[in-house]
């Protein structure tokens, strides 16, 4: 920032000039115009430098009046101070003086001691002024450097989460012997439920961002079955009691693995997950697993992810069945043959139908997040 320690005096009559200069040359340059016309072709040439302007009213082509028009019309007025030095006392001149934007008005003749402090306090004022701005234009610009770098940094983060969740899902769906689209489908499934929630129960709150981080978070349903046998996991035909009872704790060793990775997330993209590991095989009248919870007990974010694994199911052949028709599917949903959902969940399953079955018949395209 230059330094301003330049006083412009504005007055046609030579003596009047004189008299001010005198009382500031000893702490400030000078510089003078005899008219409006001259003291702009002065401030365009010396503006970072000008402290204040002394403004004589009453002058010859251009009088002070028409130059505080055109400085307020270049909105230089809010950077250096016009201090009006008149012998007209009219109350018409003061009020029109200070309603231009003015910041001081010395009525001629003058004590010079009384005029220096008045002129002196109106530039501190107006120099703090600047320096404050200057620095708050500082400290907006380094702001907005760092807001930069973390939008950069929480991006590159954001890919990385993204790359681990595709890893971690990839490889259920390689010890599940499943063709490596199951994960993109069920993302794909529930971010149509979940953007349908959105649109019709605004009870649930599912902003833009919770929509992502449902959707994601949907890839880690299933991570708890790593963890399955073999035997277990991949038999072809009806599992006993006992091999249920193993297959059904895939919910909870998946929140159990989801703690191993909880600090490559966020807090939030914790908790869908886990919600969605722990409770996506709940039904809404109780008769899930594995807390048996009812109805609205079932976070949104798993009944949503529920449907869709339930659909992706019965549309996809597993090595314990064959796939069934897209027609077939969605009835077997809707008559409760798949498990009680809520009558919210049916409703938009139904309004997503179309989306859902062209969804299952793209197959292996890339999910567009």
């Amino acid at each position: 920032m230059k330094m301003q320690d330049t006083i412009l005096v504005v007055d046609d009559i030579e003596m009047n000039r004189m008299i001010l200069s005198e009382i500031f040359s000893d702490k400030y340059k000078i510089l003078e115009a005899q008219n409006g016309i001259e003291a702009l072709a002065v401030l365009e040439e010396n503006q970072e430098s000008i402290a204040v302007i002394l403004l004589d009213v009453i002058m010859p082509v251009m009088d002070g009046f028409e130059v505080l028009q055109i400085l307020s019309k270049r909105h230089m007025l809010t950077k250096i101070p016009v201090i009006l030095v008149t012998g007209d006392t009219s109350e018409n001149t003061e009020k029109k003086g200070y309603d231009t934007g003015v910041s001081d008005i010395i009525i001629k003749p003058f004590d010079s001691h009384i005029v220096r402090r008045r002129v002196d306090n109106i530039i501190d004022l107006y120099q703090h002024k600047n320096k404050l701005e200057s620095l708050v234009l500082e400290q907006t610009k380094k702001l907005s450097e760092q807001n930069a770098v973390l939008i950069r940094q929480a991006a590159q983060l954001q890919e990385m989460n993204d790359h681990i969740i595709d890893a971690m899902s990839n490889i259920v769906e390689f010890r599940n012997m499943e063709s490596g689209s199951h994960v993109k489908r069920i993302k794909k499934f529930t971010q149509c439920m979940a953007e349908c929630i959105a649109d019709n129960y605004p009870e649930y709150a599912l902003d833009t961002e919770k929509i992502r981080l449902i959707t994601q978070s949907s890839a880690m349903h299933d991570i708890g079955k790593i963890v399955i046998p073999d035997s277990i996991l991949l038999k072809p035909g009806k599992l006993t009691r006992e091999e249920f009872e193993v297959m059904k704790t895939h919910t909870v060793r998946g929140c159990e693995l989801m703690r191993f990775i909880v600090d490559f997330q966020d807090a939030a993209f914790y908790r869908y997950s886990y919600d969605i590991c722990r409770y996506h095989h709940e039904r809404y009248d109780g008769r899930g697993y594995p807390d048996g919870l009812i109805g609205e007990e079932i976070p949104i974010a798993a009944q949503i992810v529920s449907l869709a694994d339930v659909y992706d199911a019965l549309v996809s052949e597993r090595v314990y069945k064959k796939a069934f028709d897209k027609d077939t599917a969605f009835h077997m949903i809707l008559n409760g043959e798949c498990g009680t959902f809520s009558p919210k969940i049916l409703n938009c399953f139904k309004r997503c139908r179309p989306q859902f079955e062209r969804m299952a018949d793209e197959g292996d395209v890339a999910y567009e997040q």
